[in-house]
């Protein structure tokens, strides 16, 4: 899911599959256990960026870039955290949902608000002191706030440590300034609280808003001061002098100031907005997407420029986790033009479940199969009544999606 001016690294052909996965859900060796920040710790977050195909970005211009495609979601303050003087306040989905999660239970175990003090940071805005192999720049990292109370800082870092040892994440107390630096796993931590909560969907963040930028152009009046406006428009200074060019915090009276605004959509109105757009397109074989294939069975979603597969997965009521176990995609990476299955859905018993065709491929066994869709190899016997394992090139097999 990337492109641009920052660095990117794919791994397709450096690493076989099997040791990707086995990279993706490993926890880390026991000397990781520390938050004490290594070269080791930040081996992994780099290796853990590459692995997820990240781009590590670097201008405001192409944060802005990945909100507006649905890479980077918004992180707004609530009951239980604040964000504090946060220039880009997105993140990755996951990355958002580690911090409502933590953030609540952090709360009822301390009674006092979680701060987040940093998240995505592109390079041209990366504070002198930080390293050059930062992964703030690519959207999977946050800062906290290191509290006066001794009971919350020893339970935050208990937490931290332990979430380590699942594998999920990298923590780091820095010492100047004072903060704690966290690096999640996406990929990780969303199958992490999936295995906690049964819930994929809520694991995927696909309750996230859809969000659409405006530049507002705001004159200066006189006596007003850039703390006013970013207070006014709910932004931050740092955000106003790097979208206007301004160095320092003087302005004049009479100046115009191009001023980000970012307006959310729920995300039950905008699934709706884009099934009712999505069904216009289809009639007039029009924007956004082709549809081929009949709503009775899987479908075929042809991808156009700008499309993230978790925009592809709330226009079609399904998840992002469905969408690449339908396609035997390794990562959310996605091109223009490439086409996607998008899986039928089926009720039972034990509700919807998702189907896909798949055609068998000369040298495929069902154990295969059932791997690359995140199925078992009875799913699939039982959905198409085959009482062995033979199989034959050719033949086409309907795949339940993440059976268990």
């Amino acid at each position: 899911q990337g492109w641009g001016d920052g660095i990117r690294r794919g791994i397709t052909g450096l690493f076989p599959a099997a040791l990707i996965t086995l990279l993706l859900i490993s926890p880390p060796s026991a000397e990781a256990q520390s938050l004490q920040g290594s070269r080791a710790s930040l081996d992994r977050q780099n290796e853990q960026a590459q692995l997820h195909d990240f781009t590590y970005l670097r201008t405001p211009e192409d944060v802005r870039r990945f909100v507006e495609a649905g890479y980077l979601v918004p992180v707004r303050p609530n009951q239980d955290f604040d964000v504090h003087n946060v220039s880009f306040p997105y993140a990755r989905p996951e990355v958002r949902t580690f911090i409502h999660r933590l953030a609540s239970q952090y709360r009822a175990a301390c009674g006092e608000k979680l701060v987040v003090t940093s998240l995505t940071r592109p390079i041209t805005r990366q504070p002198p002191n930080a390293s050059s192999r930062s992964v703030h720049p690519t959207g999977m990292a946050l800062d906290l706030r290191v509290s006066q109370n001794a009971r919350c800082r020893s339970w935050l870092e208990s937490t931290l440590l332990s979430l380590e040892r699942q594998g999920v994440l990298e923590a780091i107390r820095e010492r100047r300034p004072p903060h704690y630096h966290v690096a999640v796993f996406p990929q990780p931590y969303a199958n992490y609280v999936t295995q906690r909560t049964g819930d994929q969907r809520f694991a995927q963040d696909d309750r996230a808003p859809e969000v659409r930028l405006e530049m507002a152009q705001h004159q200066v009046r006189r006596g007003e001061t850039l703390t006013q406006i970013a207070r006014r428009y709910d932004t931050s200074v740092s955000r106003l002098q790097a979208e206007n060019g301004l160095r320092s915090g003087r302005i004049l009276a009479g100046q115009t100031l191009r001023v980000p605004v970012y307006r959310e959509v729920p995300a039950e109105q905008a699934t709706q907005v884009a099934q009712a757009q999505g069904a216009s397109a289809d009639e007039a074989s029009g924007d956004g997407g082709s549809v081929t294939a009949s709503s009775a069975g899987p479908q075929e979603h042809r991808v156009t420029r700008g499309e993230s597969l978790w925009a592809i997965a709330r226009r079609y009521g399904t998840t992002v986790e469905t969408l690449r176990r339908a396609n035997g995609l390794s990562s959310n990476r996605i091109v223009a033009g490439q086409a996607l299955t998008i899986p039928a859905m089926e009720e039972g018993a034990r509700g919807a479940r998702a189907l896909v065709e798949h055609t068998v491929q000369p040298g495929e066994s069902l154990w295969t199969i059932a791997r690359r869709h995140g199925t078992t190899v009875n799913q699939i016997q039982n959905r198409n009544g085959i009482s062995n394992n033979r199989i034959h090139p050719g033949q086409v097999l309907t795949v339940p999606l993440g059976g268990s």
